[in-house]
């Protein structure tokens, strides 16, 4: 499984997300999220690739747990012609536990990715860690850091099951109460037990706004 410029892609994903809660125990979450190309095919370029918006309704039913249900539809035909729109339907289950300044989570996620030419069924599991780096906890104007690996597996009608895997950390910077700015970078092995496995880098940048 080797990482060379033939199995090799890179993006710039820059994200704005709007948090705002409804009532003690539901909130809800819009993001826009746009994807472009920076290195593929040997050649580093710059192109969109596809536009996402995402909206998430999410309940608590306790301090650590959390149960949520999301649609996203993806532009890509807009982008790219031989690339399929996409709807896809989330459903996620969210456990936290804080022991000292340092705070971990499971979560637990399922989709349907549907496009014209087939629907996808995904399952997902995510590990992310948390803490601030000045403090107990965290201030306006200080950093923190976050942490994820995350495992998946793909399956369709008459094709075989895909396997990804994906690490990601972002640094991370309190502005003021209710806005936090985030840079990171995530690498992706995608289909990681076929012959020559696609590497793909990301690049992230991240605003979210708590309303």
């Amino acid at each position: 499984m080797g990482f060379t410029q033939e199995n090799l892609v890179a993006y710039w994903q820059p994200q704005l997300s709007i948090n705002y809660g409804v009532g003690n125990h539901f909130s809800q979450n819009i993001s826009l999220v746009n994807r472009n190309y920076v290195f593929d095919k040997e050649t580093f370029l710059f192109k969109g690739r596809q536009l996402d918006m995402v909206h998430f309704t999410n309940y608590r039913f306790k301090d650590n747990q959390s149960v949520a249900f999301g649609i996203l539809y993806r532009f890509a035909t807009n982008f790219e012609a031989n690339n399929e729109n996409e709807l896809r339907l989330i459903q996620q289950y969210n456990f936290t536990k804080k022991p000292h300044i340092l705070r971990y989570g499971h979560r637990f996620r399922n989709e349907q990715r549907i496009t014209k030419s087939i629907t996808v069924h995904r399952f997902r599991y995510r590990f992310a860690m948390d803490f601030p780096l000045q403090g107990e906890k965290l201030d306006p104007g200080e950093l923190y850091f976050v942490g994820t690996f995350e495992n998946l597996l793909s399956v369709a009608k008459g094709i075989g099951p895909q396997y990804d895997s994906r690490l990601t950390g972002h640094l991370g910077l309190q502005v003021g109460k209710d806005l936090k700015v985030q840079f990171g970078l995530e690498y992706r092995m995608e289909d990681f037990t076929a012959r020559l496995p696609q590497n793909v880098l990301f690049a992230l940048t991240t605003a979210q706004l708590s309303l």
